[in-house]
């Protein structure tokens, strides 16, 4: 495997603190991070929102390289991807931090960190990738907060993959600006990317971001890459699961970035800051995979439900159940080596490469021996 350029130190800093790109002077003597549209601007030793990028003399700087909060074999479906090597193992973790501020998150206890032991665990791009190809995993997935902010160490990883034969996953919500939002997805394969509703006001109120900038983000991805994307929405009762919006949202999909990029309708369960909210029934997610079905999307997903048929892959030229899935197992199979019905030959969007996996639901927590950080 070709070694890593290491990335430049900065004085003064530990071994996880490297330079970021993405950052302007500002007249009044602060430095803007411009990796996302929050645009926080920071006197020297101030971090961001997220946390993890900070003020270091004239430049922002990424403190948490080659740190994660732990590290973890998943089957890819729990990303969710539903069309990316179906029923593989891939390698997945995150950092800590977040550039969002959702009422709502699943894994506040580490997007929202402000300890620096959750970054408990440490490995370089290259160790990582190497173990991933040696645990039998197809993938490495950047999960649990957003890739966004640890765009570095993510991009460093992700090419270390590739030099190993594996692929890169972004599991993001999308929130980057544009020059960023280049940089990060040029080293990528795949990507699910969280649209957390389908409106501003939702947004505005319950995530602290942006819409625009998110269906931004899908546009660029489904247009302008080759990057495998799907979309997760999580439904939440009584904030962003009414049929109007569903209805919009699935036109919008439909309309702007076509009828065959999957959408997964999952459950929400109480959590965080909206611990008064009840867990979404699952009548509400087969009534929202319904509405986009109608809308025209041809491949519409429910999650962590028991759901059979939300979770199947079917055919939309012949109607075969391609692939019969249960939560994370795969019970049928019968898509071609290079990704065509085994029936009637038509191609099925996604990224096939071979037979199914094997992997089904279990999780599978690793340790990554790492004595030392090589920077790229």
């Amino acid at each position: 495997m070709a070694a890593l350029t290491p990335r430049p130190r900065v004085e003064g800093a530990d071994a996880f603190t490297v330079g970021t790109g993405f950052h302007r002077a500002l007249d009044d003597g602060r430095i803007e991070c411009t990796v996302c549209p929050r645009a926080c601007r920071l006197r020297e030793g101030q971090r961001g929102l997220c946390f993890v990028r900070a003020r270091m003399g004239d430049q922002i700087v990424l403190t948490s390289y080659g740190r994660s909060s732990g590290f973890c074999i998943d089957p890819v479906e729990k990303k969710p991807l539903n069309h990316f090597l179906p029923g593989t193992p891939v390698l997945s973790f995150g950092t800590a931090g977040c550039n969002l501020a959702c009422r709502f998150c699943q894994n506040w206890d580490i997007s929202k960190s402000r300890e620096i032991d959750t970054l408990s665990s440490q490995a370089d791009a290259v160790t990582l990738a190497a173990t991933a190809k040696r645990l039998g995993c197809n993938s490495i997935a950047f999960t649990y907060n957003d890739p966004t902010v640890f765009l570095e160490y993510a991009a460093d990883c992700a090419d270390a993959a590739r030099d190993a034969g594996l692929k890169a996953i972004a599991v993001s919500a999308g929130y980057i600006n544009a020059p960023a939002r280049r940089e990060l997805y040029s080293h990528m394969d795949a990507a699910n990317i969280d649209l957390k509703a389908f409106t501003e006001d939702f947004y505005k109120r319950i995530a602290f971001a942006s819409l625009r900038t998110v269906l931004d983000t899908l546009e660029y991805l489904v247009h302008e890459t080759d990057v495998w994307t799907e979309i997760t929405t999580l439904l939440i009762p009584g904030h962003n699961d009414s049929d109007a919006e569903i209805a919009a949202e699935s036109a919008w999909i439909a309309e702007h970035l076509g009828p065959e990029v999957p959408l997964h309708f999952t459950a929400f369960h109480p959590d965080f800051k909206m611990r008064d909210v009840p867990p979404t029934p699952p009548a509400t997610l087969r009534r929202a995979r319904r509405i986009a079905l109608d809308a025209g999307l041809r491949y519409v997903y429910t999650g962590n439900v028991h759901d059979p048929e939300g979770q199947t892959t079917v055919c939309t030229d012949c109607g075969e159940a391609l692939i019969v899935r249960d939560w994370y197992r795969i019970d049928r199979y019968a898509v071609s080596d290079s990704g065509q019905c085994v029936r009637c030959g038509a191609r099925v969007p996604g990224i096939f490469e071979g037979p199914a996996g094997d992997w089904g639901p279990k999780r599978q927590p690793i340790r990554i021996a790492a004595p030392s950080v090589s920077q790229r």
